[in-house]
């Protein structure tokens, strides 16, 4: 386990992809992880992945060309940041060779460390954390200094992602590290002042504790604790990861220079042409969830409601930190107010969890990129995939991570659904024939 810069790990193209490629070989393996939370996040989110093995040897990302791409070709490229909470994902997961193939595009997927792997710190400078968006950084400077060997341009290069991809691709462009290695960007349901997959202080404290408590480390020696983990087994160290919970990204003083809501504030940041949305709703994975039986079960209407302030309350520090408590309850009977069915009461509260969670700091964040001087779209994604009708109920139209089959040309391989990604990384989203879109705050 190593908790150093990435910058001297090779990263290493594993995988050159032609539309006339004919399937799929997997060479390398997904970053370490858990497998059994990312089968269960195959199970909610009604994906496929494949079943590949985990191991500390997983930096390496896979380039898709179209067949025709040569070294002068200066084909723009599209850099993915899968997705996962964090801690699960892969490269591997997702196939670019139709969004190369039709559109003359590089899809360039990376892979990043996971979990403790990615995201270890102890709060100073003995392991500042954030290695995840290191590896990330390494990736993209990979891309500027090798791309053109295989066709693509450097100089227009489109960072986009999904979730904790999309979290990244909005982190980069807040941290100096990432300046001038990309030209535009993506993100789809996510942004880095979302208020999950981030930890208090005192929660970090607590695994701290934890993992020195299984290590027989001293928690106060922090210079002790890397060494500790270092002397585990990757083995052991999945098992640890599946104790903690709060090993994710943080303000270091060196990729966040500051907090990403201090940093959009100040316009700290070189910003770029942007396309920032979500879905509706993104949150209907969470109706099969046991964590919520009682509210999206539609059970019981006071519990329910006694539920959702509680959760609101949970999360104004970091989602409403502004508001007082009391206002919380005004924000509830905005929502529910004359809602007297239990069904009504559930699919607000879909509604609310989306809005705080997604919509809300993306608006945010796509004003604050708008004010620093960069053309910014954003959408709402609501289709309901076709292969989804018969396994999701029919108030969840687009769900979390649902417009990727799109976005990736799954579902269409013909017609102008195809012209899409080619637009995408042009920084132009409208398709010949149709209406400009809008950029954020003109008209």
């Amino acid at each position: 386990m190593c908790f150093v810069s990435v910058f001297s790990l090779l990263i290493n193209v594993r995988k050159f992809a032609d539309s006339n490629s004919g399937g799929f070989s997997f060479p390398f393996s997904r970053c370490l992880q858990n497998s059994e939370w990312l089968f269960s996040d195959q199970h909610i989110l009604k994906v496929h992945y494949p079943k590949l093995s985990v191991s500390e040897d997983c930096l390496y990302l896979n380039i898709y060309a179209p067949a025709h791409a040569d070294a002068g070709s200066k084909f723009p490229v599209m850099v993915w940041l899968p997705g996962g909470a964090f801690e699960t994902g892969s490269a591997c997961i997702f196939d670019g060779s139709a969004l190369a193939s039709y559109e003359d595009v590089l899809v360039v997927a990376i892979q990043y460390r996971l979990g403790i792997f990615g995201f270890f710190n102890t709060g100073d400078k003995h392991a500042l954390g954030n290695w995840a968006f290191m590896d990330q950084v390494a990736a993209l400077t990979w891309v500027q200094e090798n791309i053109e060997f295989f066709g693509g341009d450097p100089h227009r290069v489109t960072m986009f992602g999904e979730s904790a991809g999309a979290i990244s691709v909005s982190s980069l462009i807040l941290s100096p590290m990432a300046k001038g290695l990309f030209h535009r960007a993506i993100m789809e349901s996510g942004v880095a002042i979302i208020p999950y997959l981030k930890a208090p202080d005192y929660e970090r404290n607590d695994d701290l504790q934890m993992v020195a408590d299984i290590c027989a480390c001293n928690v106060s020696d922090s210079a002790a604790l890397p060494q500790c983990l270092w002397a585990k087994s990757s083995k052991e160290l999945l098992s640890i990861n599946q104790k903690t919970k709060s090993f994710t990204r943080v303000v270091d003083g060196f990729f966040f220079p500051h907090d990403p809501l201090d940093l959009l504030a100040q316009k700290s940041f070189k910003p770029v042409p942007s396309i920032i949305g979500v879905n509706n709703p993104e949150c209907g994975f969470l109706l099969p969830m046991k964590e919520f039986p009682e509210i999206l079960g539609g059970s019981n209407k006071s519990l329910a409601l006694q539920s959702i302030h509680s959760i609101l309350i949970s999360c104004n520090h970091d989602v409403l930190q502004h508001i007082p408590v009391q206002y919380l309850y005004l924000v509830a009977n905005e929502y529910f107010y004359n809602k007297h069915s239990l069904i009504d009461i559930r699919n607000r509260f879909l509604d609310l969890l989306g809005d705080v969670f997604f919509v809300i700091p993306e608006l945010v964040t796509a004003q604050y990129h708008r004010d620093a001087g960069a053309p910014v779209y954003f959408y709402e994604f609501q289709h309901r995939p076709q292969c989804l009708k018969d396994k999701k109920p029919p108030l969840v139209k687009a769900d979390h991570t649902d417009e990727i089959r799109f976005v990736f040309g799954g579902a269409f391989l013909k017609g102008d659904i195809v012209m899409f990604g080619k637009k995408l990384a042009s920084g132009a989203p409208a398709l010949a024939g149709t209406r400009a879109w809008d950029e954020l705050g003109r008209r």
